[in-house]
């Protein structure tokens, strides 16, 4: 990822996005997007149209805590012929520790994958770290995939960064949750016949201790809609955050 600020060393606004060789694809809005933080909204406009910050050529997203982007994108868009589509979901959680615990079990270690011998029981479920080679039943489940696009996006997050599952009794994934570009935990699912059972709650726990050790924020967004998700966030003890996740994918009039 590349960091870009309007300034240095006093800087205002802070925005990552992918490398841009990484975003070669004016149709991937998976990778093709922007986390942006400002304490100058008046000056986001400005900062924004540029076109070495933002390709508006492209169909990508604009991702954020503070609502207040919208009247800077809505000009923006306007003047460029780009549609917007919003969405607020509510973002998800949890306190940093000062110091994380140095005598904390490393958490990879216990999710290795395990091999398949005479030892391994039938009927055990078991914990394991995902690969390549998950993306496609990771994609088939997520809502905002199942596409050809949103498959190489999973491929290259399990290349570069942690998911955990857990395999039921018969080898097959059946709950699982993967960390995507900005280090946000998303894509979780659990098979229906599984739900209700604690798989995704274990799940989340392990890679919520993962990035707690490696001092990396905690958190992901939910649509206020999934009651049963809230909830089990709540017994989790995660804390919405009261200014909720802002999503923008901006689309060019072409590609409408």
């Amino acid at each position: 990822m590349e960091v870009l600020v309007d300034a240095w060393p006093d800087y205002q606004i802070v925005i990552t996005r992918p490398q841009q060789e990484e975003m070669k694809d004016d149709l991937d809005h998976y990778t093709n997007t922007y986390q942006i933080f400002t304490k100058a909204p008046d000056k986001l406009e400005e900062v924004l149209a540029q076109p070495q910050v933002i390709n508006w050529d492209q169909v990508f997203q604009i991702q954020g805590c503070q609502e207040s982007f919208q009247e800077a994108i809505r000009k923006i868009s306007a003047s460029k012929s780009v549609r917007v589509d919003y969405v607020k979901t509510i973002l998800i959680m949890t306190e940093m520790p000062v110091e994380p615990n140095d005598d904390q079990v490393d958490v990879m270690e216990s999710f290795k994958m395990p091999k398949v011998d005479d030892n391994t029981k039938k009927g055990s479920f078991q914990n394991i770290s995902l690969d390549p080679s998950h993306a496609g039943l990771v994609n088939e489940q997520w809502t905002f995939g199942k596409n050809d696009r949103s498959l190489k996006y999973i491929e290259r997050c399990l290349q570069n960064f942690p998911g955990f599952g857990v395999l039921g009794p018969e080898g097959r994934l059946i709950s699982w949750i993967v960390m995507e570009q900005s280090c946000e935990m998303r894509m979780g699912y659990t098979v229906p016949k599984y739900r209700k059972h604690g798989y995704m709650k274990k799940t989340s726990v392990h890679l919520m201790n993962y990035v707690i050790q490696k001092k990396v924020p905690c958190y992901f967004h939910v649509s206020e809609h999934k009651e049963e998700s809230n909830q089990a966030l709540r017994d989790l003890k995660f804390k919405a955050a009261s200014c909720g996740w802002h999503q923008w994918k901006c689309s060019p009039e072409k590609y409408c």
